[in-house]
């Protein structure tokens, strides 16, 4: 599949605070769907697989970000302990 910012010339690199803000308000008001079609509704001018990723990894607001809880630290330890490193 081709790249659809260099098929439909859109825009590539960090996103802007704006962007940001009309993605998410977008989602809050219609709820996710069709990836494809968001970035035309939403006003943006993106491609429907970085809007997704967007979403997914920086916007999702059940996204934790900072340090592990010591519980999630020693569940980490006795999981890699009893798993080991498996490629």
């Amino acid at each position: 599949m081709a790249d659809c910012r260099k098929k439909m010339g859109l825009k590539k690199g960090p996103w802007t605070p704006d962007e940001d803000q009309k993605l998410l308000a977008y989602i809050e008001e219609h709820g996710l769907g069709n990836w494809r079609t968001l970035p035309e509704k939403a006003g943006l001018q993106r491609c429907g697989k970085s809007c997704r990723l967007r979403w997914i990894n920086y916007l999702r607001p059940d996204l934790k970000r900072g340090k592990f809880s010591l519980q999630e630290e020693q569940t980490i330890i006795q999981l890699h302990a009893f798993l080991g490193n498996r490629s």
